[in-house]
């Protein structure tokens, strides 16, 4: 573990919300130092990028400019991408394994003990003697079921010098999967080449277009994309079209995925080089295979579903054509009375995604188990509290 000290000012969260302080930094250091392995046999899956603490306020209704409201409700827990992923595949049973940094604050504390009894390994955290951890504020309106998110980055920032030798060796041991949410870039690619190195397979969550980007997407096997990431990137007309282009510029990528909310998800899955299917698929246009599957859709079912083609010659619109299988899978039509929150639903569904791969569920399995987890997070406020761990009765139709 790696301490870094300075005499810089910061922004500090406000004191009059804070996790408890009662741990000192001998005793964070030596809580992180025995960080135990919540699955022992199962498959560890490694992670990196952003956590946070979340300000979580719900309100009636969104305020407008200049006026003075009551919340309807507080939370404060742990957030970011990489945290809240992390802790969803650990509740699911794998083994996972974190690197981030916060500061040695009574928040940056509270993070690391959340995260430690979700089971998530946090031995390899960088702890900052001063400065402050990130933090969000972020208003859920009632009425409209959105939210609205205020990030303030931690200080000081992570540097590559904060990987010692010794981590870059040791955190990627046994590691089956690693995911990256594109944050802390120019030393989450360190540890993403050394992961290429050793051939571990990456996951990324491209969100949005950001610092790094490119260089983690031809590193990549997995890609998982927000809704305007795909044409965002490639340019391309259409989204069906800009996941053709994103599988023509990347060759390493296996899937990518996008996520589209309430309208469930698209996925684009490379067909194995070299198969007899390629040279007997069928060409077809990419836009036109999404209608058609749209079709088969059992609009009737609140359950998520899948469905998918079969092995074609994709044709995106001025891009090229790319040989593999389509899937759209369908969001849980949830229940208005039981929709409270959605602020980290993207970040379930990933976690998830990672407890697929490693448990080798395919494609038609994967989609739906994934978007009823993320449809389970939405049922409570913030990120965390609504994970659920495999045994929660709404996950039992997925785990066939």
């Amino acid at each position: 573990m790696t301490a870094i000290f300075s005499t810089s000012t910061s922004p500090m969260l406000p004191s009059f919300i804070s996790y408890s302080s009662r741990s000192s930094s001998t005793t964070l250091r030596a809580n992180m130092a025995s960080s135990p392995s919540s699955q022992s046999d199962s498959p560890v899956v490694f992670g990196f990028g952003g956590v946070s603490v979340d300000l979580l306020a719900t309100v009636a209704s969104f305020p407008n400019p200049d006026d003075k409201i009551r919340s309807t409700s507080m939370k404060v827990q742990g957030g970011g991408n990489a945290g809240n992923a992390l802790t969803c595949a650990a509740r699911l049973g794998l083994n996972a394994r974190l690197i981030s940094k916060v500061a040695n604050d009574a928040q940056g504390r509270g993070v690391l003990e959340e995260l430690q009894v979700d089971g998530v390994d946090i031995s390899f955290f960088v702890v900052s003697e001063e400065g402050n951890s990130a933090f969000t504020y972020i208003i859920v309106d009632n009425q409209t079921k959105t939210r609205t998110c205020i990030h303030t980055p931690g200080w000081p920032p992570m540097i590559p010098s904060d990987i010692s030798s010794s981590t870059l060796k040791s955190a990627l041991d046994g590691v089956k999967l690693a995911y990256f949410d594109v944050r802390l870039h120019e030393t989450a690619l360190i540890l993403a080449h050394e992961a290429n190195r050793r051939n571990i397979p990456i996951l990324i969550d491209a969100e949005r277009l950001r610092d790094g980007l490119d260089d983690f997407m031809y590193l990549s096997d997995y890609v998982v994309c927000s809704a305007k990431l795909p044409q965002a990137w490639t340019e391309a007309p259409t989204v069906p079209s800009a996941l053709v282009s994103m599988l023509l510029r990347l060759p390493k990528v296996k899937f990518v995925i996008v996520t589209l909310g309430a309208d469930g998800c698209i996925m684009l899955e490379r067909s194995i080089p070299g198969s007899t299917d390629n040279s007997e698929a069928e060409e077809m246009d990419v836009d036109n295979l999404v209608e058609v599957l749209k079709q088969k859709i059992d609009t009737s079912k609140a359950a998520p579903t899948c469905v998918s083609s079969d092995v074609v010659r994709f044709q995106g619109k001025g891009v090229g054509s790319v040989c593999g299988r389509l899937f759209l899978g369908t969001a849980e039509k949830i229940p208005e009375s039981e929709l409270v929150d959605t602020t980290g639903a993207g970040d379930a569904f990933i976690g998830a995604i990672l407890y697929a791969i490693c448990t080798n569920k395919p494609p038609e399995k994967m989609l739906p188990f994934a978007a009823q987890v993320a449809a389970i997070s939405c049922r409570d406020l913030g990120a965390r509290s609504g994970l659920p761990r495999l045994s929660h009765p709404l996950l039992a139709p997925f785990l066939g």
